[in-house]
């Protein structure tokens, strides 16, 4: 019995750090072809930068693929759009559809989380669900005003990359949006408390 106790020891250590090494795949993926983005803009032009933010949205995906062994729809329906929208902006040199590109992407988010609620199915509970348990009352709320702030921030795109300059877009496209999305989350954590429900395992 103490023979096999002492050779499940190292197989579950071996468990762990794979576990760990999964979840630099998130960030990776989500926050690193914005980096790349901005890098390329700062020593080049937005075209050079739309170009690297393509590629480095390629590679994030075929990282997420090869060590998840799977890709996550929205992600994928990011890449999509920066497939496209990109596309157009290297073929037709012309930088307005890479400005898009944001106003798409949020709208479809918040398109769908809404739409998602009127079928009375709360799209946030199985991205979340695991790492914050609630009752359905409160992923009704969360999910409902996510899909209001994120149709809220393509209006706010819209206005930016309409009336500013590409330099001051580019900014706010990197560190604009992320800043407002974080601090709407904050505002969200009383639901989260109030809602949330005890893990009975």
């Amino acid at each position: 019995m103490s023979d096999e106790i002492e050779r499940t020891k190292p197989a579950d250590r071996d468990a762990s750090p794979g576990a760990d090494e999964k979840a630099w795949v998130k960030p990776f993926s989500d926050y690193g072809p914005i980096v790349v983005f901005f890098a390329a803009y700062m020593g080049w032009d937005l075209l050079v930068a739309t170009a690297a933010l393509m590629a480095a949205t390629a590679i994030a995906l075929a990282v997420s693929l090869a060590v998840n062994k799977r890709v996550p729809l929205m992600p994928l329906i990011t890449a999509g759009v920066v497939g496209v929208f990109g596309g157009l902006t290297l073929a037709l040199n012309d930088d307005t559809f890479i400005k898009l590109k944001p106003t798409i992407v949020q709208t479809l988010i918040g398109g769908v989380l809404l739409i998602g609620l009127l079928f009375d199915k709360t799209l946030l509970k199985p991205v979340m669900g695991s790492a914050w348990p609630m009752d359905d009352t409160g992923w009704r709320k969360l999910t409902r005003n996510f899909g209001l702030f994120f149709l809220a921030m393509a209006v706010v795109n819209e206005i930016v990359w309409r009336t500013q300059t590409t330099d001051f877009w580019v900014t706010f496209k990197v560190f604009g949006l992320m800043g407002l999305t974080f601090a709407f989350s904050m505002t969200q954590i009383p639901i989260l408390n109030r809602h949330r429900v005890e893990d009975e395992g």
